[in-house]
């Protein structure tokens, strides 16, 4: 048997909600191990990634994968110009 994917409670409460009323809002949500599924197709969550919410329009492609992965928690900037420890 295989598990059911999670969802965040008040998540799943938040969409429900949003579709019979058919309207589009933007949600915001701190977990980022939810699974996308299909009932949060075409909504906009912002996703907390340590610092800010980023707003992420969910599409068909991303459905299985987990909100997370959409929401980058660090910003690589590139190497220090002055970083001479890689050229010892």
């Amino acid at each position: 048997m295989k598990k059911n994917p999670f969802v965040a409670n008040h998540l799943l409460k938040k969409i429900d909600k949003l579709n019979i009323q058919a309207k589009k809002e933007i949600i915001i949500t701190w977990s980022r191990a939810s699974t996308i599924i299909p009932t949060m197709l075409d909504h906009t969550i912002a996703i907390h990634n340590g610092k800010e919410h980023l707003p992420i329009y969910i599409t068909d492609r991303m459905v299985g994968h987990k909100l997370g992965e959409f929401a980058p928690t660090l910003n690589f900037w590139g190497h220090a110009k002055n970083d001479n420890r890689s050229r010892r």
